[in-house]
């Protein structure tokens, strides 16, 4: 997937985002009214949109203005901005930091490994060495 096509698809958010960001900006209330509705039409919609916010936290909160402000920045920032030249700089930078981020990704990988490795070692010449500790104390006791 490229940058650009990145980009259209995040300012461009599925049905179910667009769902919640409508939900969220009507507040607590549209959310109540929608699981009522979930539960009338059919108990298990209504119970999976509570089970929802339960879990985000939408349920207990003072309103859903934290969920909104955190959805409305995060695809503002994804949002095309018309001008040709910006947008083309803002892939490609978006681009070199996925690279980075990979190759960082990478990198930590391959400390995981060397750990691994070194603890693996580590034990095989504990494993090898309790044998012989073994043997010589059984020739020194006889």
């Amino acid at each position: 997937m490229t940058a650009t096509a990145h980009l259209d698809t995040a300012a461009r958010p599925g049905w179910l985002k667009r769902a919640e960001m409508w939900l969220d900006a009507r507040g607590k209330p549209a959310w109540i009214v929608a699981m009522v509705l979930g539960f009338i039409a059919f108990w298990p919609v209504g119970l999976a949109l509570l089970a929802y916010m339960i879990w985000s936290n939408r349920m207990f909160s003072k309103s859903c203005t934290r969920h909104r402000n955190a959805y409305a920045h995060g695809f503002h920032a994804m949002r095309p901005t018309g001008n040709a030249a910006f947008d083309a700089y803002k892939a490609d930078t978006l681009k070199r930091l996925e690279d980075e981020q990979k190759s960082f990704e990478d990198f930590l990988q391959r400390l995981r490994e060397a750990r691994d490795k070194a603890e693996f070692d580590q034990f095989m010449e504990e494993r090898s060495r309790a044998p012989r500790d073994m043997d010589e104390a059984e020739t020194q006791g006889a």
